[in-house]
């Protein structure tokens, strides 16, 4: 079967598990890696004789035959990124929280219309992946007013990029959880927990709602935990829905793959699984693949 060619660009941490998943994809090639200088990724993309550059993102565009890129770099450098890879026609999935493009959270609001109609989107951050469906589920089912979220992450697998963005990175999140997830505000907390052994991602969401009704959210956040488990099989329930007059509160836990860092890591694993779901369908749509 013919396979769409994708670029990574920033192989640290998210862009490695990210080459790791894009293996085995029946419909994406990794076809170029970039980046700026002889990491742990590049080294293992040589291995694997993939292509690559630690020169410049120009060296892939005037490389040419790239249909999709994964910008894992940070939110600034994506700025920079993101008109040079509208200019060479290249669809872009951004993987920092640049939030250039229109938030895209897989089991939400993936549509035909959002991958027709945009080239670059984003995919929020680790935690908004997370979180989002959990939030909308539950305003679906019973209208939410203010959602808060912790983010629990172990330090061994925040990279440099995610460090140096934690500001974008709480203000991305919030707005998803208000623009996709349905919340009138958001706020949101990251916790680097430095424990050994290191933990796995947790979220705790607390929703404040206008019409408590249990049932009817314990069946929204089933029915939403279904679809991402398609996608995330390592995305529990730690804690079901429960209610205390107006406010729910909800545990999320993330097991990882491993692919590239341990099971713990699954913040990597929900970004870049989300990732690898929404260029999947892309790649399909344009491939004609039913």
């Amino acid at each position: 079967m013919k396979k769409m060619k994708a670029a990574i660009i920033g192989p640290g941490n998210i862009g490695t598990d990210l080459l790791m998943k894009l293996e085995r994809s029946p419909y994406i090639e990794l076809d170029y890696v970039v980046g700026i200088k002889k990491s742990e990724g590049i080294l293992i993309a040589e291995k694997k004789g993939i292509d690559y550059t630690i020169d410049s993102i120009q060296d892939m565009v005037d490389r040419g035959g790239i249909d999709i890129a994964f910008d894992s770099t940070g939110a600034g450098p994506h700025k920079i990124n993101a008109p040079i890879l509208k200019k060479a026609g290249i669809f872009a999935l951004d993987l920092t929280p640049a939030a250039i493009g229109p938030y895209c959270v897989p089991a939400v609001n993936l549509t035909d219309e959002l991958l027709d109609g945009e080239v670059n989107l984003n995919m929020v951050t680790c935690a908004g992946q997370a979180t989002v469906p959990i939030v909308s589920a539950i305003n679906e089912a019973v209208d939410v007013t203010y959602s808060e979220i912790i983010s629990s992450v172990s330090s061994m697998s925040a990279g440099p990029g995610t460090r140096q963005n934690i500001d974008e990175f709480t203000v991305t999140t919030a707005r998803a959880l208000e623009d996709v997830g349905g919340a009138d505000k958001a706020k949101v907390i990251i916790v680097l927990n430095p424990a050994e052994p290191p933990i796995y991602m947790r979220n705790t969401i607390y929703t404040k709602v206008k019409n408590p009704d249990i049932k009817k959210i314990r069946e929204a956040v089933d029915n939403m935990l279904k679809k991402i488990q398609k996608y995330v099989p390592g995305y529990t329930l730690l804690v079901e829905p429960i209610i205390e007059d107006d406010i729910v509160t909800t545990m999320i836990q993330v097991e990882g793959l491993g692919d590239y860092l341990p099971v713990y890591a699954g913040n990597l694993d929900i970004i870049t699984s989300a990732a690898v779901n929404v260029a999947e369908k892309y790649a399909k749509k344009r491939l004609g693949v039913k």
